[in-house]
């Protein structure tokens, strides 16, 4: 009885167990479709590793570079320096006495013309000091006119031999001393009146005010130095460059030199010029020699104003429609190539392998360099560096970008 009630439940166990086998193993077509889109995406990954892994235990791909091209154009050499930007002509007007500035007719940027008022000093202390004058004049001319009445009596006292030799010539001094005085206070007067004319300031050129230095109700003071009361700048369409140029650089420069030159006002905006003048008179700071150079400019539109630092350019040199190159492509040497003196240029080959022209330099401007040689045409391709981070052997990885790999085929 017992054998007969367990046997009848096997099958039934059986199909629960088969149930739950196709349960977590699907068999129908949507397993097919999941398992296709596993096994193709990770058959290719595997592929491209290992490809890549096959490549590099060849290593007979060559490191990426960086290239330039050999280009046709126009170059210029030049010396480089700073200065600063300034009129012309610059007078500064000061004044000659001492005293409280009482009135001001101009100010910044005014134009004025040679013998303009421009300013005035109050001149009381000036006209007491005239008046002083013309009364000490008026004292020499009275005794002046004593003496000389003393003179005209004692010559004839003298002649009659009334009056002595001794007496006669004290009269004879005091006429002198009196015609003395009377000079004397003339000049007394001449400089008090000259010291009043200086009360009133006046423009010494025709020109532009580019400094004011007082104020009305200001007491300026001349002693040994005048001060400065103005800054006068003769005409501003007409400036120069007074440039700073090093010792080593400075026998390139001489009189009637092009000079480029830019300022930071107008930073996409280059300006001309010309050497004026190449000063002997030398420098010394930290142990380096500098040279002035004077540079002459045109500024009719009146950009250009004074104290602004401008960027000098000296041309040396220039060349039209050459072959140049940047100078990183004729500083390039692979690994393992012998130092030679030439200058040689490098690229890749149509077998993807390194190759080499050797060229001629020239005229160079600090980034790019005259070249000629056989082999050398416009458009070349020659390499500058390895880029960064790439294998000096071996494949490149395959995830890398292909834009840094160096392309293999003719270099023109």
């Amino acid at each position: 009885m017992s054998n007969a009630a367990v046997a009848p439940s096997l099958p039934r166990e059986e199909e629960t167990l088969e149930q739950y086998r196709e349960q977590l193993l699907p068999r129908g077509p949507r397993w097919r479709k999941w398992r296709a889109r596993l096994v193709i995406p990770g058959a290719l990954l595997l592929l491209a590793i290992g490809g890549w892994l096959f490549a590099r235990a060849r290593g007979d791909n060559a490191p990426a570079y960086r290239f330039a091209a050999v280009e046709r154009g126009d170059i210029e050499a030049a010396v480089s320096a700073t200065g600063t930007l300034g009129a012309v002509t610059t007078v500064q007007v000061g004044t000659q006495v001492s005293g409280q500035i009482s009135a001001i007719y101009v100010d910044f940027n005014d134009r004025v013309t040679r013998g303009q008022l421009i300013a005035r000093i109050d001149p009381t202390l000036q006209q007491q000091a005239v008046r002083d004058a013309e009364a000490g004049l008026e004292r020499s001319r009275a005794e002046l006119q004593k003496a000389e009445s003393d003179y005209a009596r004692d010559r004839q006292l003298y002649e009659s031999h009334v009056l002595t030799a001794s007496d006669f010539a004290a009269t004879e001094y005091a006429l002198a001393a009196a015609r003395a005085g009377a000079k004397s206070a003339q000049v007394t007067l001449d400089k008090a009146r000259r010291n009043l004319a200086y009360t009133s300031i006046y423009a010494p050129i025709d020109g532009i005010v580019v400094e004011r230095n007082v104020d009305v109700g200001q007491t300026v003071a001349a002693s040994l130095q005048a001060p400065q009361l103005f800054l006068i700048a003769n005409d501003l369409s007409r400036m120069q460059i007074l440039a700073s140029v090093d010792e080593s650089d400075i026998g390139q420069i001489h009189e009637g030199q092009a000079v480029h030159f830019t300022v930071q006002a107008y930073p996409g905006e280059a300006f001309r010029g010309t050497v004026r003048q190449v000063r002997l008179q030398s420098t010394t700071k930290e142990n380096v020699v500098n040279y002035t150079v004077v540079v002459a400019v045109q500024n009719p539109q009146g950009k250009l104003l004074p104290g602004m630092t401008a960027t000098v350019a000296f041309v040396t040199g220039s060349a039209t429609d050459v072959l140049m190159v940047a100078n990183a492509a004729l500083r390039f040497r692979p690994a393992g190539a012998l130092a030679d003196s030439a200058a040689t240029l490098w690229y890749v080959g149509a077998d993807g392998q390194l190759a080499s022209v050797r060229v001629s330099t020239g005229l160079g401007d600090g980034q790019r360099t005259v070249i000629a040689g056989d082999g050398v045409r416009e458009g070349m391709r020659v390499i500058t560096a390895v880029a960064q981070g790439a294998p000096s052997s071996g494949a490149p990885s395959p995830f890398q970008s292909s834009s840094q790999r160096g392309p293999p085929g003719p270099p023109f």
